[in-house]
């Protein structure tokens, strides 16, 4: 199944100048446009049903009908579509209610622009596992939950040109397959050129993430393919 390109957004939140920054991080990232904005819950719910967008942004803290009210009722109308919850809000039985609820991800205001780029990375990331994928091995499925602690940068930095985002894609593409892969099937797979796979596989050698799996053909060139390091660093 082809990757999808463009997600569309449903911002849901009611303060207008939060909506303004809020639309323009989430655009800031490639591939996510915001749709529609909604400034309460229940505004909210009626739009997800006329536009079934792929991701709601939802805030806690609206009139009319709050976020934990909606999140509960998207779910009770068992409405397709992923929530990120960005709010004011930080006691632990708010963020565990919506957890509960199925947020995929709860970002606090005030936030900065990296923070919410990543969570719509990670929600990138997260959707292509599951369109390219119709059945999972517990293998598979343990690199889909666990990506995001593949790679430890925290003691590294990153060679300029690098990312964390892309990172982590490559890094759980590799530890969910079965065979060893070479630069141009990851390259495919993840949807960048080929050379830009092959710095970060190189990248992700050295560290030790992944192994070096050299192998010879009848004709031609070895083809240098690589393996997930499951004794590597972590």
């Amino acid at each position: 199944m082809a990757h999808k390109e463009t997600f569309n957004v449903l911002l849901i939140e009611d303060d207008l100048m939060v909506q303004e920054v809020n639309k323009g991080f989430i655009e800031s990232v490639e591939g996510f446009r915001v749709i529609e904005v909604a400034g309460n819950g229940e505004e909210g719910l009626a739009l997800i049903k006329s536009l079934q967008p792929d991701l709601v942004i939802l805030d806690v803290f609206m009139p009319k009908k709050d976020g934990i009210k909606t999140l509960q009722e998207l779910r009770k109308q068992k409405l397709a579509v992923d929530v990120i919850i960005v709010s004011a809000a930080k006691d632990a039985e708010t963020i565990k209610l919506m957890l509960q609820n199925g947020a995929m991800d709860y970002i606090m205001k005030p936030f900065k622009l990296h923070r919410i780029q990543r969570a719509l990375e990670k929600y990138r990331q997260h959707r292509r596992n599951f369109d390219k994928a119709e059945t999972f091995s517990q293998e598979q499925l343990d690199a889909l939950l666990y990506s995001t602690q593949a790679v430890k940068t925290a003691d590294t930095q990153l060679p300029k040109g690098l990312n964390e985002f892309t990172l982590n894609e490559i890094t759980a593409n590799i530890q969910a397959q079965d065979v060893p892969r070479s630069a141009e099937e990851v390259a495919s797979a993840i949807g960048i050129a080929r050379v830009t796979a092959r710095r970060y596989l190189d990248y992700l050698e050295k560290s030790g993430v992944i192994t070096l799996d050299v192998q010879y053909g009848g004709v031609g060139r070895p083809v240098n393919r690589y393996v997930y390091n499951k004794e590597g660093k972590q």
